[in-house]
């Protein structure tokens, strides 16, 4: 149950992960805490190489890793990342739908910031080469926001509330709250929600470029991506999917699963200010994360952690930074990045870094934020830098914002299961 309020919360009972620092859980938060970083050069062989300095490539995936033959024409790698990612979330939780769970009482809900854009924008090359009959039938099943969501309950067989949420950066965070929403509300026993996008091609690289967003003038680009740095200059562009499997506390100590963490508040909210910046306040920021305790029942000062969204640009980490002395005070919890080892990856980043937050919860570890070397004066926060810090958590925040002034807050507590993962 979540903390004061008596109203339920969501186990964490498994994570899928395909990110820049790997694809299994304790992999990747071992790289984290242990402070490698995951941002590389682009190779000759990407479709990206020329267009950016440094970026974070997850692993490839297949179509015939997570799709029959038959059903790999036209498939986007944003709908690929999620199938993987979804498969090695339910796998890791141990639960088949329609064994483990009825499948009328299970939901999926997976965040896009662009969907399948690097598919559209092949097929329209083909177009205006040789015609429409060049045209792939197969483009729109292939490239569609909502076609990850589709995938996964075709394949396994969810036929609860699907959802496809189209937030731009707090995509992915924004669904995981739609999994405690539904949890909470009796709708679904268990949800498979996350987030998912691959935006790693020319023309989304061009317009991050040319808005002067990226991070540039680096030789190591292991070094790009520094958020709350007095020298960050833009963030570094990322791809990759993370996918969480919530479940009523009820339904996973039936069925004797074990926990990471639980969720037990979130909060969400829009700036109303521009298309791409953040209110310079960051009221808006602090509206989610207020409501986020509220509906955990929690007192600011209960948060010992935050996974702040720190992007490393130079507007968006002040404008955290102010949402956060807000909201906390002199409490002044301990704060890190993790984009300083993933960079930023776009729709899939808060259910990434939530699923880092869980983790950090159920081993009691804080990751660092990378190339925090000369924090800016302007982003006075409790970092967490060097080296990762250890910590026992009584609960742990989330934050992912957006284009849009989208915002979204994620609470995290210890899992109430009697076994933890």
């Amino acid at each position: 149950m979540s903390r004061g309020t008596g109203r339920p919360g969501a186990v964490v009972t498994g994570i899928g992960l395909v990110t820049p620092l790997g694809r299994r859980p304790g992999e990747v938060f071992e790289a984290l805490t242990a402070g490698r970083s995951g941002i590389t050069a682009v190779p000759e062989d990407h479709v990206a190489h020329g267009w950016l300095p440094a970026a974070g490539i997850a692993p490839h995936i297949e179509g015939q890793e997570v799709l029959p033959p038959t059903e790999t024409r036209c498939v986007d790698r944003f709908v690929l990342l999620a199938m993987a990612a979804a498969d090695d979330a339910l796998a890791d939780a141990g639960l088949l739908v329609g064994r483990d769970v009825d499948a009328r009482r299970t939901a999926v809900v997976l965040g896009t910031g662009g969907g399948g854009l690097e598919t559209y924008e092949q097929q329209a090359r083909r177009r205006q080469e040789r015609g429409r009959p060049a045209v792939n039938p197969y483009l729109l099943p292939g490239m569609l926001s909502n076609m990850a969501t589709a995938r996964v309950a075709i394949k396994h067989g969810i036929r609860g509330f699907s959802s496809a949420i189209v937030t731009a950066c707090a995509a992915g965070a924004q669904s995981v709250a739609e999994g405690l929403r539904l949890i909470r509300a009796g709708d679904a026993e268990v949800v498979v929600c996350g987030g998912t996008d691959a935006s790693l091609h020319p023309t989304i690289v061009a317009a991050f470029a040319n808005a002067r967003a990226l991070s540039h003038g680096w030789d190591d680009p292991r070094q790009a991506s520094r958020p709350f740095d007095a020298r960050r200059n833009g963030f570094v562009l990322g791809e990759g999917s993370g996918v969480l499997v919530l479940e009523s506390a009820e339904h996973a100590r039936a069925r004797g699963a074990a926990g990471y963490a639980e969720l037990i508040g979130w909060g969400s909210t829009t700036d109303a200010h521009h298309p791409t910046m953040p209110r310079p306040d960051g009221e808006g920021a602090a509206d989610a994360m207020r409501h986020a305790l509220a509906s955990a029942g929690l007192d600011a000062a209960e948060i010992g952690y935050v996974n702040a969204h720190g992007t490393g640009t130079r507007l968006g980490d002040l404008a955290e930074s102010a949402a956060l002395n807000a909201v906390f005070g002199a409490h002044r919890p301990a704060v890190s990045s993790t984009k300083g080892a993933t960079g930023h990856l776009l729709g899939a980043a808060g259910a990434v870094e939530a699923a880092f937050t869980a983790l950090a919860v159920a081993r009691g570890l804080l990751p660092p934020t990378l190339n925090l070397g000369d924090p800016d004066p302007a982003c006075d926060l409790d970092h967490v830098r060097g080296a990762a810090r250890p910590a026992v958590l009584r609960a742990a925040l989330s934050n992912a914002f957006a284009f849009g002034g989208h915002n979204t807050s994620l609470v995290f507590g210890p899992t109430p299961t009697e076994a933890v993962r």
